[in-house]
């Protein structure tokens, strides 16, 4: 009899010890109650613990705090642990980004993460979230995809979520471009994620997230500088301070609290990860951050057990140096309190291959990398690591040329091809200009889309560099003939000036239809690559692929351009120009609002041309009115 009551309290006890920190259970509820938490009503001024954090390698290292005081209602439906830190290294580093979600513990309770401080702040506090906020995301459900991509956790940490819901969590989110996706722009999407987020009103003295720092490596500091542009509204703060993400053998194979985690944006020839810190690991999920990355909601970002070389310091926000060792798990949510991670998820990535060529004897010509599969941080850093390489391959001080031919694999559809061009005078181009190619315009796009999920399967591009200012200037345009009979053709002779040498004359003969006898015409010359062509608006996913086979016209031509006063409709995906008087409202419907869209028509002629064209004009001519 004693035996067995000896037996039932060991194993009273047994259930009451928290588990290892790599096998605890992951609760349904984040607010039940744990024996190895601390509630906040416990929490005093003047209590001492500690927290966990890696100040060098892989391993975590204890710091000491003292709790100042607990600020209710920091954040809806959130309070605040104010604390002092104490370590030899953050008496000099004070506030430091990377020690995001390091666990903070008052009597060997967690009470939650390290992830708030003052920027330019003179003495080592730090905001806490409390843990109990933080186990709240990790109770949430997830889908079972995200944006179309399966996340493929481990069976007993899926949670089956009702279709709708799927859909929603998965697909329609804040951080899709809310403009016109025919005129995608990443710099302009990050600007809409930094309204929406309210991160582009930080003041200096407001107590905001320790900033996640992006580290970065293999990549030309004009590019890093043009990450900064787009990341840094969006509280992520890109930094040369990162390396290669080759696979160490030595290097832990899961996550523990206070381990360094690396969100990887990039990796390969080129590297961008976010670092921060674990929180709690919870089976076979954890938390981490202890503040969102940039609140995506439900997403797929790969992630990396990290090692921490240095801590640097700084008078504005100290940051951690590190890099990736191994490759583990996906970010599944990024939240108001916490990232949420799953070690045993894939993330979506995109193979990126780029050659350039036209500069003979560089060893290092062809690059290839993976970036992270995200509706705006695969356009962005795309952008970032294409216009890196070219600076690394023609990093010069005269003029260069360059002609790009992109490939562009959507799951489920057919190849896009796309070309671009640019001339960057007296230097190399800037990565902003591969912002607005025609790849990354397309990238975001289709990720943007409104009819459903899009995976990018890879894309490539091929550039050709020529070390010369391969333009023709417009000069001025003008008419043979100032008037001219109906059904004659205008002709307008072209005066073109190469960077050097003569000048170039062109005369284009430009029909003009009899009807508009008695009328001005106005013609207007453009390059072509500027002149897009007529395209029904999409009204699907492959609809909107189909219009990028081919966007505009040839990018070494000049294109004259005038309006003749017909009418045209686009209707699903379809076109149907210069219909006759009465047409439009013989196919209008009279009982739908689904009816064609109608547009002015506009006669284009192409001109081609031996180099690009810069400039534009406009001339006019008089048809003469037909004598009866």
């Amino acid at each position: 009899m004693r035996s067995s009551s000896v037996l039932l309290a060991a194993a009273l006890v047994g259930l009451l010890l928290p588990l290892p920190l790599g096998l605890r259970a992951a609760h349904a509820d984040g607010g039940s109650n744990r024996p190895d938490i601390m509630p906040l009503s416990e929490i005093h001024p003047g209590m001492k613990g500690y927290g966990l954090t890696v100040f060098s390698g892989t391993t975590p290292e204890r710091f000491e705090v003292e709790v100042i005081d607990v600020l209710k209602n920091f954040q809806p439906k959130q309070d605040l642990i104010l604390v002092k830190t104490k370590h030899p290294r953050l008496e000099v580093t004070k506030v430091v980004a990377g020690m995001s979600g390091s666990p903070i513990y008052l009597n060997d309770r967690m009470i939650g993460a390290y992830a708030y401080g003052w920027s330019f702040g003179s003495e080592p506090v730090a905001g806490v979230t409390p843990i109990r906020n933080m186990l709240d995301e990790l109770a949430r459900p997830l889908p079972e995809r995200i944006d179309g991509w399966p996340l493929k956790l481990l069976p007993q940490a899926r949670v089956k979520t009702p279709e709708s819901a799927n859909r929603h969590a998965s697909f329609d989110s804040s951080h899709r471009f809310q403009g016109a996706l025919a005129a995608y722009d990443v710099q302009e999407h990050a600007a809409q994620l930094a309204r929406s987020l309210g991160s582009d009103s930080h003041t200096l003295s407001a107590l905001i997230p320790v900033s996640t720092p992006i580290l970065m490596g293999g990549m030309s500091s004009r590019a890093i500088a043009y990450a900064q542009q787009l990341m840094a509204p969006l509280g992520l703060e890109p930094l040369q301070a990162g390396g290669g993400g080759a696979q160490e053998a030595s290097a832990p194979t899961h996550y523990v609290d206070g381990g360094a985690i690396g969100v990887q944006l990039v990796r390969g020839d080129m590297n961008a990860m976010g670092l921060g810190t674990v929180t709690r690991v919870e089976g076979d999920k954890l938390v981490a951050f202890g503040h969102p990355m940039s609140e995506l909601g439900v997403t797929a970002l790969p992630t990396a057990i990290g090692r921490v070389l240095w801590f640097l310091a700084s008078d504005q926000r100290s940051f951690k140096i590190g890099m990736a060792v191994r490759n583990v798990g996906a970010l599944v949510n990024d939240r108001q309190s916490a990232i949420v991670v799953s070690q045993s998820a894939q993330a979506p990535v995109i193979p990126v291959k780029m050659s350039i060529h036209g500069a003979p004897g560089f060893p290092t010509a062809n690059w290839s990398f993976e970036v992270a599969h995200d509706k705006f941080m695969t356009p962005s850093f795309t952008a970032v690591a294409l216009g890196s390489a070219l600076q690394r391959v023609a990093n010069e001080h005269q003029d260069v040329s360059w002609t790009a031919t992109s490939k562009l694999k959507v799951k489920g559809f057919p190849e896009i091809t796309l070309q671009d061009y640019g001339v960057a005078m007296g230097g190399t181009p800037e990565a902003g200009e591969f912002g607005r190619s025609n790849l990354v315009r397309a990238m975001g796009t289709i990720l943007n889309n409104p009819w459903q999920p899009a995976i990018l399967e890879s894309a490539s591009m091929d550039i050709e560099l020529r070390y010369a200012r391969d333009i023709l200037r417009l000069r001025g345009a003008d008419v043979l003939e100032s008037e001219i009979d109906a059904g004659a053709p205008a002709r307008i002779r072209l005066t073109l000036v190469p960077f050097s040498g003569p000048e170039v004359t062109r005369v284009v003969s430009v029909p003009i239809p009899a009807h508009m006898a008695g009328q001005t015409v106005n013609l207007e010359i453009e390059p072509g690559y500027t002149e897009e062509r007529d395209q029904a608006a999409p009204d699907s996913l492959a609809d909107m692929i189909k219009n990028f086979q081919d966007p505009v016209y040839p990018s070494k031509s000049a294109v004259v351009t005038f309006g003749t006063g017909d009418a045209g409709v686009s209707f699903k995906g379809r076109i149907a120009h210069d219909l006759p008087p009465g047409a439009l409202d013989v196919i209008r419907p009279e009982t739908s609002s689904v009816a064609p869209e109608s547009f002015p028509t506009t006669t284009r002629v192409v001109v081609d041309l031996p180099q690009f064209m810069v400039g534009r004009d406009r001339v006019s001519v008089t048809v003469r009115p037909v004598l009866r």
